[in-house]
C-alpha cells in the first residue's frame, strides 16, 4: 500500500463504492429500473439539459452501472468509463468516436475477427480507413502512420497469436503526432497490465472474459479521459444505445472482487500447462507469453504482471488433425470466449476469426492447426490429463 493509495487486491472490493449512499448496503445494490422520478418539471427540465446531476434512464446513466463504470476507471488508472452491453459495443463505440469519413485507422496486426469486420464495415459504408502493423519499432510506426490517421487501435496479447505491442513505445509516438491508442486489455484484464500508465488514451475490455469470470453475461467497458468519455456517452452511446442492463453490471460487480485471485490461478495453470505443451512431440509450434523464447518475452516482462491465462499451439499435421484432438477432449470444453472457470478451446480459423479473408489471416500468423486454449481454474493435473490423453488419440 503506497500512502493513501489501495492494494490492488483492496481496491477491486472496496473502491469506489460508498455504501452510505445506498442505504449502507455492504453489496452495490441492483437498481433494476428503466426510468426515475423527478421531483418537479423544472427537476427534469434542468437534468435533461445538464444543469442538475441525477439519474434520468437507465439508458442514460443508472446507478448499478456508475459504481461498475467508477470502480474499472480506478482500476485502469483512468479518469472515467462507459459500460456497454458487449465488448464490441464497446470497441464500436470508441471507434466511431473517434473518426469520421475519410480518416485513418493503424491496427496491431492481429485482432478479433468481429473488430476486423468493423472495420471492413467502417471502410465499405464510411470510407474510413484502416491497416495492419507489426509495431515492432519506432521507425516503422512512423513510416505507417498516414496524415490521416486519427486513432491507433491495438490488441495485446494479440488474439489469438499471443504476439505482444511495446504500448509504452507506440504511445511515445503516437504522443509526438497528437493520436490517440486504443487498447483492447480483454487478456490482460486491469490486474495484469494498465495501458493508461504507459500513456495510452483509451482502454476496452470485452467484460464478458476475465472481468466476469463466470460465463454468465456479454459486456464491455471503456476507460479514458473525462472529456472523452462524455463526449461518447452524450453520442455515440446514449444514440446507438448499446448500454449494459443493471442487473450484469451488477454481476460484473460480484465478479470483479475475486479477479485477482482467479488472474492468479489462471497464470498459474497456464504456466504448468505450457510446460507440458512446449516440448510435446505432436506440438508444432506454441504461442505463450511467458515462454523465454517468445519474441514479445521482454515485453510481456516490462509491461505485464504476469504473462496471463491464455496459449495458443499448431497442432501438427493438418486442419483435420487439429479438428480430431478438439473431439477427442473430455473436460475441456469446445466454446469460443475465454476468462472462465472452465478450460475452454476453439480454432480460430473456423470460429473466432473466420470472417478474416484467408490471405489476411495467414498474416496474422492465424494457420489451419492453430488452437486457442483458455486455462480454466481446474486442478492443473486434470486440464494435462485431458491434454495429454487427446493428444495420444490423434
Amino acid at each position: 500500500m503506497d500512502g493513501n493509495k489501495l492494494s490492488f487486491e483492496t481496491e477491486v472490493i472496496h473502491g469506489k463504492y460508498f455504501s452510505q449512499e445506498h442505504q449502507a448496503s455492504l453489496v452495490p445494490p441492483l437498481y433494476q429500473t428503466s426510468t426515475f422520478i423527478f421531483d418537479t418539471a423544472e427537476q427534469g427540465e434542468k437534468r435533461f439539459a445538464g444543469t442538475e446531476a441525477g439519474f434520468i434512464y437507465s439508458r442514460l446513466g443508472n446507478p448499478t452501472v456508475k459504481i461498475l463504470e467508477d470502480k474499472i476507471a480506478s482500476l485502469e488508472n483512468g479518469e472515467a468509463a462507459l459500460a456497454f452491453s458487449s465488448g464490441m459495443a464497446a470497441i464500436s463505440a470508441a471507434l466511431i468516436e473517434l473518426t469520421k469519413t475519410g480518416d485513418h485507422i493503424l491496427c496491431s496486426q492481429g485482432i478479433y475477427g468481429c473488430t476486423f469486420d468493423l472495420l471492413r464495415l467502417l471502410n465499405e459504408k464510411y470510407k474510413i480507413e484502416y491497416s495492419f502493423s507489426q509495431m515492432n519499432t519506432k521507425e516503422e510506426l512512423k513510416n505507417q502512420i498516414h496524415t490521416n490517421t486519427t486513432c491507433i487501435y491495438i490488441e495485446t496479447p494479440i488474439n489469438p497469436t499471443m504476439m505482444l505491442v511495446d504500448l509504452e513505445m507506440v504511445a511515445s509516438v503516437a504522443s509526438e503526432m497528437g493520436i490517440p491508442v486504443v487498447v483492447d486489455n480483454t487478456f490482460c484484464s486491469p490486474y495484469l497490465q494498465t495501458p493508461v500508465s504507459l500513456g495510452c488514451e483509451v482502454v476496452i475490455h470485452s467484460a464478458t472474459k476475465y472481468i466476469c469470470g463466470h460465463g454468465d453475461v456479454i459486456a464491455g467497458l471503456v476507460v479514458g479521459k473525462k472529456d472523452f468519455i462524455k463526449k461518447m456517452s452524450q453520442t455515440t452511446q446514449k444514440d446507438i444505445g448499446g448500454v449494459i442492463s443493471p442487473f450484469d453490471a451488477w454481476l460484473l460487480l460480484r465478479g470483479l472482487k475475486t479477479l485477482p485471485i482467479r488472474m492468479d490461478r489462471h497464470c498459474e495453470n497456464a504456466k504448468i500447462l505450457y510446460e507440458f505443451l512446449k516440448d510435446h512431440p505432436k506440438i508444432q509450434k506454441i504461442y505463450y507469453p511467458g515462454d523465454d523464447r517468445h519474441p514479445g518475452f521482454p515485453i510481456m516482462k516490462k509491461q505485464m504482471k504476469k504473462p496471463g491465462g491464455m496459449i495458443s499451439f499448431t497442432i501438427k499435421g493438418t486442419k483435420e488433425t487439429a479438428q480430431a484432438f478438439m473431439n477427442q477432449l473430455k473436460l475441456i470444453k469446445l466454446a469460443v470466449s475465454l476468462g472462465d472457470p472452465e478450460t475452454l478451446i476453439q480454432h480460430p480459423a473456423s470460429m473466432t476469426h473466420a470472417v478474416i479473408p484467408i490471405e489476411e489471416r495467414i498474416k496474422m500468423g492465424i494457420e489451419d492447426t492453430l488452437l486457442r486454449l483458455s486455462v480454466g481454474l481446474e486442478a492443473w493435473e486434470d486440464i494435462k490429463a485431458d491434454l495429454e490423453q487427446a493428444l495420444d488419440n490423434i
